[in-house]
């Protein structure tokens, strides 16, 4: 089986409309062209061979590599460090803009610092996740390779004071691809930039002109985190998850993809491979918080608005929402395997699409009701037509609160009567009723608070096993579950209650290893799927929060301040961390970077009230 990198050995650029990760060795290993949920140009992440490549590094070994950001950016700098010198590639994405385009720069630009420095330079495209044939062809200023649907121009960048002589010799690789070698000395800057969807022939790129696109990116991602209203004790951390959770939104939409990649396994060899590339409704909601608690309120509301436009399609046919859709708000996301991808490791099936879209999962309504509220509090109110469908998915959910569902983890078992799906739906009628009441809206109140409290009292009759000494996972089982752990967040419950100081104790009991917490006992409540997972990051950031509203702010700093040693070299997470404390599943993954910066900041704030 070929050598793959780790999952964290990683960073993320990207344009707002689609990104890529590029590995600590200078290698490509994921790009999707032209949106986050289009089929991928480069996935050797997923198959070494068959997922094409695109590598820039040093020729010869041996070597040692860093990674950081530019501060305060996007832009990803990779520094190589061998005997014969030191040089730095420089990636990143100028900002593709509002308006949906197929045409995206991926820039690599090189420079040696010190010394004379060889590099190999490898590019091999694979239209289609590697099931699409393409031609290439060798030009003077670059390569062609003219795929299916669209075509991928290789342009070299020109140094300033470049001759003739300087040209590279670019040679195929015999598998549709190109190799060059170039030697570089001190002080010189050259590189690459991949474009899709470009003109044709490839016209080489002048170092100035690469060097103003650089500025350009990097005045706009300074210019969007300084809008941060942050100024708490972990700022750094906090606004690298920002951008993070920036470079995952769509900006024709405002949509958040749950993460840019698909097919990270959640354990190494097994079948725990899912896509997320979509935008699901529970992470977006959340997102509002979290930007909101930031100062980023343009975000939130452009969010609002697309989910805005999926509560108007679910209310004119009165029915559900769906849980995820596209970024463009399309809700076809028909699930398929690629068979002819070996998976990351040997992890298979690779899936594309996501099945679990058709699911019923009731917690979605709460988180959708609790964004417009809060959304609505900070001055992004809901209008008239945007109430009226409001109101229409709440009748909905008025007939069928009370029915099984596939809930939160997306179990594929068999739908249950999941508490985390009833204490969601509480919040959704709860919001509703506010907004009706603070707003003066026309609603069915009576109905809606007789809902209300129905789903309180069964929760409170049904969900809480005596037993356990907790609430459970779902009616009539004696399973933990960290969802559970967002009780007192919304609001359910006080934390000082004596049955969720009992819920939290069973829980540091069961569910916690070390401060990271897992999401619930996969042997004990089976979810249709072979194998086990790791710890959940976004359930230990929640775990954070619990705790400091719980009043154990000496633990929920000491257990925050673990969590953040588990991020990879540039702060970012993946879904889950293994045993070992390897990141596991899509990388970096929007739900982990969301709960950070919530824990942050009611850590921070709890921490800054005066103590008995």
């Amino acid at each position: 089986m070929a050598t793959y990198p780790a999952i964290a050995d990683h960073g993320l650029i990207g344009d707002l409309q689609t990104s890529a990760l590029i590995a600590d060795d200078g290698a490509v290993n994921w790009f999707c062209s032209p949106r986050f949920d289009s089929p991928s140009l480069f996935a050797p992440l997923l198959d070494q061979g068959r997922g094409g490549a695109f590598r820039i590094s040093p020729a010869s070994g041996p070597y040692t590599t860093k990674q950081l950001y530019l501060p305060g950016t996007a832009i990803l700098i990779t520094r190589f460090m061998t005997p014969e010198g030191v040089a730095e590639i420089t990636d990143f994405m100028p900002v593709a803009g509002t308006a949906a385009t197929d045409r995206h720069l991926l820039v690599r630009l090189v420079q040696v610092i010190r010394g004379r420095m060889r590099f190999l330079v490898e590019c091999r495209p694979a239209f289609d996740y590697g099931r699409a044939e393409h031609e290439t062809r060798i030009e003077d200023d670059g390569v062609v390779f003219r795929g299916p649907s669209f075509d991928v121009n290789l342009s070299v960048i020109r140094p300033d004071g470049w001759t003739p002589q300087d040209a590279v010799k670019v040679i195929p690789d015999g598998r549709g691809g190109i190799r060059a070698e170039v030697t570089a000395s001190a002080g010189r800057i050259g590189g690459l930039v991949l474009e899709t969807a470009p003109p044709d022939p490839p016209v080489a790129w002048r170092e100035r002109s690469v060097l103003e696109l650089l500025e350009t990116a990097r005045d706009f991602w300074r210019d969007w985190i300084a809008r941060s209203t942050y100024r708490g004790r972990w700022r750094e951390m906090v606004e690298r998850a920002a951008i993070t959770l920036k470079l995952m939104t769509y900006a024709p939409t405002g949509a958040l993809v749950a993460a840019p990649t698909a097919g990270l396994p959640e354990q190494i060899g097994g079948e725990r491979n899912w896509d997320y590339r979509y935008t699901w409704i529970r992470d977006s909601a959340f997102s509002v918080d979290a930007l909101l608690s930031l100062g980023f309120r343009d975000e939130a509301e452009a969010f609002i608005r697309w989910l805005g436009a999926r509560v108007k399609e679910a209310g004119e046919r009165s029915g559900p929402l769906q849980i995820m859709y596209r970024v463009d708000g399309s809700a076809e996301l028909e699930e398929e395997t690629l068979g002819h991808l070996e998976g990351y490791r040997g992890s298979s099936p690779v899936r594309i699409g996501n099945g679990a879209a058709d699911q019923i999962q009731l917690d979605i309504y709460g988180e959708a009701l609790d964004a417009i509220h809060r959304a609505d509090r900070h001055g992004i109110e809901v209008g008239h037509g945007g109430w009226n469908h409001v109101r229409s998915i709440v009748d909905w959910l008025c007939g069928h609160w009370d029915r099984r569902e596939a809930g939160l983890w997306e179990s594929r078992s068999g739908p249950q009567e999941f508490v985390y799906g009833r204490v969601m739906s509480w919040v959704a009628f709860d919001r509703a009723v506010r907004l009706a009441r603070e707003r003066g809206l026309p609603a069915d109140l009576d109905r809606w608070t007789r809902a209300r409290d129905a789903v309180y009292e069964q929760i409170m009759t049904r969900g809480w096993d005596i037993r356990r000494g907790a609430f459970v996972q779902s009616y009539g089982s004696r399973v933990l579950d960290a969802s559970l752990l967002s009780m007192p967040l919304v609001g359910f419950i006080t934390p000082g209650d004596p049955l969720w100081q009992s819920t939290l104790r069973a829980m540091d009991d069961e569910l916690v290893s070390d401060s990271l917490v897992f999401r619930y006992d996969p042997e004990a409540s089976p979810d249709g799927l072979i194998g086990s997972e790791g710890t959940f990051s976004m359930c230990t950031f929640w775990y954070v929060d619990a705790l400091a509203r719980s009043g154990r702010l000496e633990e929920a700093r000491l257990t925050f301040e673990k969590m953040l040693t588990y991020g990879n070299h540039l702060g970012l997470y993946a879904e889950e961390i293994g045993a070992t404390g390897e990141q596991l599943g899509n990388f970096p993954q929007a739900f982990s970077h969301l709960a950070l910066i919530t824990a942050a900041t009611e850590l921070d704030r709890r921490l800054d009230q005066p103590h008995p």
